[in-house]
């Protein structure tokens, strides 16, 4: 199985005023191509810093984090940036959708930042919609879609630059119990199609639809434990 990202003894300090808070004290985590693994554990875990750190939106104080074998802990911010647009597709619990741009508009966002010409972020973001069930509803703006179809609508532009990794934050915090399994079936939908999904949760009905669970606890590993329902991805 190929490795796209290691953690290597990360720890995450926060100075708030005199005070040191350890969010995370030491975490070693390797994530291998075409896996499906949720990140649980209660309030004050570290999952959350966890999941910015791998996202790129927050750096380690101490440890090493390679993707794709580059060590990402030791690269600037432009650096980072581009990480970001390239090689993580975001999924937000909020849907993080622009309320005056389309469907379309919304999807296409990430491919302007990577500077990829209009007729290509067209084609490639009607693909992505139609990928995700909403190829009639291009043109609607989020405030004429359902919570269900935003969050489509956000997975679809999670998916439309073709990252590496898929990461998704309480992806249906925000979504009705009906809603929230339409939405983990698309993530297994995905899964099957060869993308790498971490999902963070609180949820263990939710965590279930992954194949490892990886719990934290006091900034730690708890446990690592693949689903008894699922096999270890083989590579393709």
């Amino acid at each position: 199985m190929e490795e796209i990202i290691r953690f290597q003894d990360i720890i995450k300090h926060y100075h708030i005023g005199t005070m040191v808070v350890e969010a995370i004290r030491s975490i070693t985590l390797s994530i291998h191509r075409n896996e499906y693994i949720a990140i649980m554990g209660p309030s004050g875990s570290g999952k959350s810093t966890l999941m910015n750190i791998l996202g790129c939106l927050d750096t380690p104080s101490g440890g090493g984090y390679f993707m794709n074998g580059k060590d990402v802990s030791k690269m600037e911010d432009n650096q980072l940036a581009e990480i970001r647009n390239k090689e993580i597709g975001f999924v937000f619990q909020t849907f993080n959708l622009l309320p005056r741009y389309s469907a379309l508009e919304n999807v296409m966002l990430p491919l302007i930042y990577a500077g990829i010409g209009k007729e290509e972020r067209i084609q490639r973001a009607t693909e992505a919609l139609t990928s995700v069930g909403l190829e009639d509803r291009m043109s609607h703006r989020p405030n004429e879609l359902s919570g269900g179809q935003r969050q489509r609508v956000a997975v679809a532009r999670a998916l439309v630059n073709r990252p590496t990794i898929i990461l998704a934050d309480e992806p249906t915090g925000n979504l009705d119990s009906k809603t929230s399994v339409d939405i983990m079936n698309l993530f297994s939908e995905i899964h099957s199609k060869g993308n790498t999904i971490v999902l963070v949760t609180h949820e263990e009905d939710i965590a279930r639809h992954a194949h490892r669970i990886v719990r934290l606890r006091d900034g730690l590993v708890e446990s690592d434990v693949i689903s008894q329902h699922h096999q270890i991805p083989q590579p393709v």
